[in-house]
């Protein structure tokens, strides 16, 4: 009879088993799975979780599925669904960890589970909406782009860029929220309780460099830009900026090469675009113009109550969701 429960120290051989076709695997089980503050983590309240909380699927000793679930920086509002791994094509398996953690979440106080899922796997995005309860919002896209064509110094004297500061929150909040297509705000807007800091944040699992964007004359803030890595290596760049912002993709990312620049030598770069926003179809087509490779096209899936108002890969015997794989076959994950 099949059982979910929390993972364990001991389940360390067998996770380690299931994940390794991932090419870090490695760290990834011992980084995130097995973090040494996992057992007290689980005895947070839910608005002090700062780690991914992971479960196992087992049937006696056999491990037939393990799902991981991270907390957004407010996590009454949000968590996601980080990992999902299961044997191919058994989807009840995955159906039964799904419903698990929507149901213990849900309990414990969290508003709306999020998930980003392959677009080339349609069977379970399917899942997700049809059994599970999800709805389909729209994509994310993830382009490599190649450290050594950035150009340098394309920094404008009308533009300031200066680190984030938990009184920036509202600001950014709000240049967030006017960011998103009008039909999207319902469901995908934030507070300044998602753009603070988090009191552990220094624990978390990933590392993430915040800047703003000044304009050099008014003072006010124009753009906000979000560096965020788990092993040091691999960068991933997220921005906010209205359409009526002129913070240009050149300008953006020379300033993220020089700051990664100071504190390493050798890593990639990756940057994200979204549907959902008003310049989202804009930077893809300008990415496109500049040769950005698109490494990675996901469906954004959420249970969220909220609707849209207008007129995971397969490797081996398991399949699992929300990964990618970066220009030096390392593995990187999205937050």
């Amino acid at each position: 009879m099949s059982k979910i429960r929390k993972l364990y120290y001991f389940d360390k051989k067998n996770a380690r088993e299931m994940i390794a076709f991932l090419n870090n695997g490695e760290t990834y089980v011992n980084r995130i799975m097995f973090n040494p503050l996992s057992p007290l983590h689980h005895l947070l309240p839910l608005g002090l979780k700062f780690l991914p909380e992971s479960y196992v699927l087992k049937d006696g000793k056999t491990m037939k599925g393990l799902i991981t679930v991270a907390p957004s920086k407010y996590p009454k509002k949000q968590m996601e669904i980080q990992k999902l791994l299961f044997e191919e094509n058994c989807y009840e398996d995955a159906s039964e960890l799904i419903q698990f953690v929507v149901s213990k979440y849900k309990a414990m106080g969290t508003a709306s589970i999020i998930v980003r899922v392959n677009d080339y796997l349609p069977e379970l995005i399917k899942l997700f909406i049809s059994r599970c309860g999800f709805s389909q919002i729209s994509y994310e896209k993830l382009w490599g782009v190649r450290v050594n064509s950035i150009k340098e110094g394309v920094f404008s004297r009308a533009k300031k860029f200066r680190p984030f500061r938990n009184s920036d929150s509202q600001t950014i909040a709000n240049l967030y929220n006017d960011s998103l297509l009008p039909h999207f705000r319902p469901l995908l807007s934030k507070d300044t309780r998602e753009f603070r800091e988090p009191l552990l944040q220094g624990l978390s699992y990933y590392s993430e460099y915040r800047y703003v964007v000044e304009d050099s004359n008014t003072k006010n803030i124009i753009g906000y830009i979000s560096i965020q890595t788990q092993d040091n290596e691999n960068y991933i760049v997220d921005t906010i900026q209205t359409q009526w912002s002129d913070l240009g993709v050149d300008e953006v990312l020379s300033f993220v090469n020089y700051q990664i620049g100071k504190r390493k030598k050798k890593y990639n770069i990756f940057i994200k675009t979204k549907k959902y926003t008003q310049l989202g179809e804009k930077q893809e087509q300008e990415f496109l113009e500049k040769k950005f490779e698109c490494l990675q096209n996901q469906i954004v899936l959420t249970n969220s109550s909220a609707r849209v108002i207008r007129s995971t890969e397969t490797a081996g015997k398991y399949t699992v969701i929300n990964q990618f794989y970066g220009v030096s076959g390392a593995n990187v994950n999205l937050s």
